[in-house]
């Protein structure tokens, strides 16, 4: 297989996860407690519709279409999200696992984004280059925002009471019964199944 191929399935993969983002990021900006987090998943939802049409003029260039690949790792990372919205802890514990799950979505795509423009380099083609770069630029921008609101997040998560077994009010409880009792209120809180 040719560079030049295996590149292009590196971007269709890359517009496949972008596009699962555009679906995936309003979930997390409506999971989210913190008011922080759900303002940096509404803006980094402009962001990554922007990539997709970045994505779309890279293909014209190469005369290829975008579509043919499905991001089976972006899938796997955003169900993992998906997870952290239905955990049972409360505050900043239950936003420190949205944290992580964007921390990790972001550094999925600063991995592909990386190969895409070392692939492109080396095939000397900077049109392309200069329009992947604007995407990376963004997502590492991105990871720095999640990462900066983590450390206030996680460090009111590190205050909070320590679980208990038997679910006194106002501490997070441990166990079916809570996971039970809390997993209903935050469905109600929220109107329905959080992701």
């Amino acid at each position: 297989m040719a560079l030049k191929d295996v590149l292009i399935d590196e971007l269709r993969d890359m517009y496949s996860a972008e596009n699962q983002l555009v679906k995936a990021l309003p979930k997390l900006a409506k999971g989210a407690e913190a008011a922080e987090l759900k303002s940096l998943f509404t803006s980094h939802l402009e962001e990554t519709k922007g990539q997709v049409a970045r994505l779309k003029q890279v293909f014209e260039i190469l005369g290829e279409k975008p579509t043919g690949e499905h991001c089976k790792g972006m899938e796997g990372v955003i169900a993992e999200g998906a997870e952290s919205l239905e955990k049972d802890e409360e505050g900043a514990s239950f936003d420190a696992g949205i944290v992580g799950a964007a921390l990790r979505t972001e550094h999925y795509e600063i991995a592909g984004y990386t190969a895409a423009i070392s692939m492109a380099t080396t095939l000397q083609m900077g049109d392309i280059v200069g329009l992947l770069e604007e995407n990376l630029k963004e997502e590492l921008e991105a990871a720095n925002k999640v990462q900066a609101a983590g450390k206030t997040i996680f460090g009111e998560a590190a205050a909070e009471p320590e679980e208990e077994a038997d679910g006194e009010a106002g501490v997070r409880a441990k166990g079916p019964k809570a996971t039970q009792k809390k997993t209903g209120a935050r469905k109600s809180a929220k109107g329905g199944k959080a992701a």
